[in-house]
């Protein structure tokens, strides 16, 4: 997928008070730093007093609109106001997916987003490519206006071009073939880049060192269909002595389809703890 050097980003122009998913909801337009136009939605906090702002990145084909992010953000907003978006390429968001290269720029315009809102602490949970984009995010934006207090990353990959498994095979025709991405924009609602990356952005497995002090957290499960339990271990030995926690997950499938209430619960109180 194509990829120039990480840019920064700014806020577009268009926020407004339009309900989206109940009376309090906020739906705006981001644009990041390389032009492309951003949907995302901002929900507050259903009970607990907090200042802390979940952001939420979808995986793969998935949507701010989608009943599995949805579940989600309606957990999450037990314990914290929730900003969740559509990566480029889905929904109704503008340009095509890179499938995690300039998509952190598109996570860094949500969590400026969250902080102009006034939130001062804002962190990150992404599933499966979200998952992917969340790490490299919170290594590349440290100490910039769009880091993060806290990362999670559910269902991750550690490393690029994976293709171990028949559902990441599934995946590389969608994401390499010319039919595939057809497939993809007509049958997944998703717009995908034909170009190859040039440069290979930084992985996440190369991501972690560059977290910390971040506090970090992998969550997978045991029954990943897509990637198997190595890759978790392999972020989390990545990181520096005891910077990194991993919740393997008993009889859990893959992202955000196979998040349940329970886990999202505990995600929520993992995230917002002082």
């Amino acid at each position: 997928m194509s990829s120039e050097a990480e840019g920064r980003f700014h806020m577009v122009d268009v926020s407004s008070l339009t309900s989206v998913h109940d009376r309090d909801a906020r739906r705006a337009m981001l644009r990041t730093g390389d032009g492309v136009r951003i949907e995302a939605v901002y929900e507050p906090a259903l009970a607990s007093v907090t200042d802390t702002a979940v952001v939420v990145a979808h995986g793969f084909t998935g949507s701010v609109d989608r009943p599995a992010l949805r579940r989600a953000a309606l957990a999450l907003r037990e314990h914290a106001h929730v900003v969740s978006f559509s990566f480029r390429g889905h929904g109704g968001s503008g340009g095509r997916s890179t499938v995690g290269d300039r998509e952190v720029l598109d996570l860094a315009a949500a969590v400026r987003w969250a902080r102009e809102l006034g939130h001062p602490r804002v962190v990150t949970v992404g599933f499966s490519m979200g998952g992917s984009i969340v790490l490299r995010h919170a290594a590349l934006e440290r100490g910039t206006g769009a880091h993060t207090d806290a990362v999670a990353a559910v269902s991750a990959p550690a490393r690029w071009y994976y293709r171990g498994t028949p559902a990441m095979r599934r995946v590389h025709w969608v994401v390499t073939r010319p039919v595939g991405r057809l497939v993809g924009r007509y049958g997944l609602g998703t717009r995908i880049d034909g170009k190859d990356w040039d440069p290979v952005p930084l992985s996440p497995v190369e991501a972690v060192p560059l977290i910390a002090p971040t506090p970090l957290l992998i969550v997978h499960g045991d029954r990943d269909a897509y990637f198997p339990v190595d890759h978790p271990r392999s972020l989390v030995a990545a990181a520096p002595d005891g910077a990194a926690e991993l919740w393997l997950e008993r009889g859990m499938g893959h992202a955000e389809n196979a998040a349940g209430e329970e886990l999202l619960a505990r995600l929520g109180a993992w995230l917002t703890r002082p």
